[in-house]
């Protein structure tokens, strides 16, 4: 077996034939290179039984033979390879007893297929950049990085060549799977399956390829919880569709592609580039908040976006996600359109809100238990969900606090915590939205230092943060100037010295000072612009071609029952973990309800006798106080019990909505639990209420039980005054602004009770009454009491129809009292429905 030898910068190896050598930046790897153009495990070197080969594993930048990008190649002594860049790339020279070298060989799929910008690279490139990314240089031939669905390939390729499109880049395929006439190859997580895939967003029985007897393949979807994609685009639930040679059918983290005879797997490790071109967002009137943003970044990069208020970070980073996309311009994931192959690729992206995405009344296990129980399919087992909470506990070193609440934590570990819970489906992006806003330092350095882990470890990290204080641990560094423009990209280290400061709080004052100063032309004209962007400028602006709406929702993991179950047991599991919530569930409707035992005046809710000089029923003033008084607690009670519930969960919401969450699960788990908490109450005031006092012996319903009869419209009541305060919940914007509305609630209710002064007969005044859940509460129980003989109309008026001592006028009271709850249940979810992504991208 002949011996090679390896050259770099004056060093030699010489390389044993019965083992491969790793090439790249890890410094664990047999060949350690220190330039950022080469990947972190760039490069294989074996002998293969016949000769020796050099194999480049999905390199970000390439690896060069006379000019040529090469993905594998027989080398032999007289070889010369560049890593990084075709010129001057760092340059490896081979010599040993070995054959000469040969012409870059042939894979079994075509190189040019399983690249298609490779014949654009056959021209030796101009000098890229220190720092890695490479976009197409300008002139090379335009080469379609995907395709739509159902077109033909041919049609795509210059010269209507046929091939197959890029998958991950110009990455090789991670394995190869034979097919044969007539054969059917089900994918799933289960080990019965003929393609097994080992990811939990993968379902036991996700989907099957059918090859025909004509030659012709199909993808079948089995009832996937997370869905089969066919170019990004999802097919119908049990749906199949037919496959062409340009198509490309994504499952979990697994994507195919059929190359004749056989289907190439390429998994998503996580080692993903991720690039930005000319994304610009426009809004009404015309004014731009995101001006011709473009950077690239290569695989397990840590990038932080900085800038002062007003520089369009949030909106960038609602671009970048693909929430929001941007009004022109396309985010590339590892050459992928992330605008148009969205549903697909959302699941591979993680999103770390400013705010914790966690209830910080359970323990972090359980909060995680919750949050995987409603990610992944319905048909994963507790043990797998579990075994991968637990991986990911030890990974973010929480295991030694699993068992402790979130708000027991610190700021820094429960930012940990929610970078565990996106960690569960293994996204390989990740983007973090201010997670150093109000730590310490030693916390904020913490947290930097948690993401230059995760990025180590094979994800591409990007942090918008306002401290400066840790941005030497990334890879790059955007710095963004009023108004939405890019100011700098590039190393962190050269930033200030860009800008000609000392320090970041000078910068900062310069941006505020002259904001009318063109900081992007500075940039744009800078040496530091042709090194680390100037490739990206090439490219044209793209409009941002979006797939019907209907085609981008998420898909649900879960069925609707099993997601209402599982939210009613967390938000149950966080009313319990609540002492004060409970002590004080139990005390406020207790003390409303005695409240109106200090009204006493004979203490009888019946009709008084006639007055025997005037002929006329004597009022009882005890009973329409009484009844005001328990009509306002259980108005009060029940609105209070819901008027900060969706405001204060409103970034988890939207997170979980993402992610598959249903709108209608979520709202009903909320008006289940607050439902019969807040009927519970309602039961208690009357109880108290009524029990001490004279009653009618005989109701209109329920025979002699009069006293449950009266605390019926009393717990109706607040039940739709916690459907009230469900919409002020979901209408306003701060949990600050949910107590005045309360109080306003509270008092419109006590004017239209009826008690006050006669609402019957008082034109307009009495139609707007209708619109208030106290109006028919108060009118129902008056029924049974019989309102219009307790208090009857004066000056000879006519009697309320709405408190007739008739089952009619109680049916039509009660009946109305729950529509008014219907309707605000509409409203509410028409109100979530706001601040959902899909809603958001329109």
């Amino acid at each position: 077996m002949p011996e090679l030898v390896l050259e770099l910068n004056g060093r030699t190896w010489t390389l044993d034939p019965s083992r491969q050598y790793t090439l790249g930046r890890d410094p664990q790897g047999d060949i350690v290179f220190d330039d950022a153009r080469v990947s972190w495990r760039h490069a294989t070197v074996s002998f293969n039984g016949r000769s020796w080969v050099v194999e480049d594993h999905g390199s970000t930048n390439g690896t060069f033979a006379q000019g040529q990008r090469v993905h594998q190649l027989d080398i032999g002594p007289g070889t010369a390879l560049h890593l990084g860049n075709a010129t001057d790339g760092p340059r490896v020279n081979v010599s040993g007893s070995q054959a000469p070298a040969a012409q870059p060989q042939q894979q079994p799929y075509a190189a040019q297929a399983a690249n298609p910008g490779w014949a654009a690279q056959q021209a030796p490139q101009p000098q890229a950049p220190q720092g890695g990314w490479q976009a197409p240089q300008q002139g090379a031939p335009h080469v379609p990085q995907q395709q739509g669905p159902g077109e033909p390939y041919a049609q795509q390729v210059p010269g209507g060549g046929a091939g197959a499109p890029p998958v991950y880049g110009d990455r090789s395929p991670t394995t190869f799977h034979q097919f044969s006439l007539g054969r059917v190859m089900r994918i799933g997580r289960a080990l019965e399956n003929e393609l097994v895939v080992s990811d939990l967003q993968v379902s036991r029985h996700h989907a099957e390829f059918h090859s025909t007897p004509d030659g012709r393949m199909e993808i079948r979807d089995l009832g996937s919880h997370n869905g089969t994609y066919v170019n990004g685009q999802p097919i119908p639930k049990g749906g199949s569709v037919q496959l062409g040679p340009a198509d490309i059918v994504g499952v979990g983290h697994s994507t195919f592609r059929i190359v004749g005879d056989r289907l190439e797997e390429f998994v998503d490790t996580g080692e993903v580039s991720f690039s930005a071109r000319h994304l610009t967002v426009t809004v009404d009137g015309g004014k731009q908040i995101l001006k011709d943003v473009s950077f690239g970044v290569p695989e397990k990069s840590l990038i932080a976006v900085i800038g002062p208020s007003g520089s369009g970070k949030s909106t960038l980073l609602k671009a970048l996600t693909g929430y929001r996309p941007a009004n022109q311009g396309d985010v590339l994931y590892d050459n992928r359109n992330l605008y148009k192959q969205f549903a697909e690729l959302r699941q591979r992206i993680g999103l770390v809100p400013q705010d914790d995405i966690l209830h910080k009344e359970l323990t972090v296990k359980k909060a995680l238990k919750y949050a995987a129980k409603l990610r992944f399919p319905a048909d994963t087992t507790a043990a797998e969900r579990d075994a991968r909470i637990d991986e990911v506990l030890r990974e973010l070193k929480l295991d030694i606090h699993k068992e402790k609440k979130v708000t027991s934590l610190s700021g820094g570990q429960r930012k940990r915590v929610s970078v565990a819970l996106e960690l569960l489906t293994k996204p390989s992006l990740i983007f973090l939205d201010e997670p150093t806003s109000g730590l310490d330092p030693g916390m904020d350095r913490d947290v930097m230092q948690l993401l230059r882990g995760l990025a180590d470890d094979g994800r591409t990290v990007l942090v918008v943060t306002h401290s400066v204080a840790e941005l030497a641990i990334c890879d790059k560094l955007l710095v963004m100037a009023p108004g939405g423009a890019v100011a700098y990209f590039g190393p962190p280290e050269e930033a200030l010295n860009f800008f000609g400061y000392d320090t970041w709080a000078d910068v900062f004052s310069a941006f505020e000072n002259y904001r009318d100063y063109d900081w992007a032309g500075r940039w744009k004209g800078s040496q530091h612009y042709q090194m680390y962007a100037a490739d990206i400028d090439a490219i044209a602006p793209q409009s941002v071609q979006m797939p019907p709406m209907q085609a981008m929702k998420p898909p649900k993991p879960q069925g609707w029952m099993s997601q209402f179950v599982t939210l009613v047991r967390r938000y149950v599991s966080v009313i319990a973990s609540d002492k004060g919530f409970l002590a004080l569930t139990v005390i406020l409707p207790a003390v409303l309800g005695a409240v109106s035992l200090l009204i006493d005046s004979g203490n009888s809710l019946l009709p008084n006798p006639v007055n025997p000089k005037s002929g006329r029923i004597i009022p009882n003033g005890t009973a329409t106080t009484v009844l005001l008084i328990l009509a306002v607690g259980a108005c009060f009670a029940g609105a209070a019990n819901s008027v900060r519930e969706l405001i204060k969960e409103r970034v988890i919401y939207e997170r979980e909505r993402a992610t598959g969450l249903s709108r209608s699960a979520y709202l009903m788990s909320k008006v289940f639990v607050l439902g019969v908490v807040t009927v519970l109450q309602g039961l208690m005031v009357g109880v108290i209420g009524f029990a001490s006092r004279e009653i009618p012996k005989e109701g209109l319903v329920l025979g002699s039980a009069t006293m449950f009869e009266l605390s019926i419209p009393i717990m109706a009541l607040g039940f739709t005054s916690m459907m009230f305060g469900l919409v002020i919940s979901s209408l306003v914007k701060t949990a600050e602004k949910t107590m005045p509305l309360l109080v306003m609630f509270a008092i419109i209710q006590v004017v239209f009770t009826g008690c006050l002064f006669t609402l019957n007969g008082a034109v307009g005044v009495n139609e707007f009454s209708y619109l208030m859940p106290s109006r028919w509460a108060v009118a129902a129980a008056g029924a049974t009491l019989d309102f219009n003989k307790i208090s009857p109309p004066k000056d000879g008026g006519g009697t309320d129809p709405l408190w007739e001592h008739t089952l009619g006028a109680w049916s039509l009271d009660m009946v109305a009292l729950v529509v008014l709850g219907v309707i605000c249940g509409f409203f509410v979810a028409r109100f979530l429905r706001r601040h959902e992504p899909e809603v958001m991208r329109k």
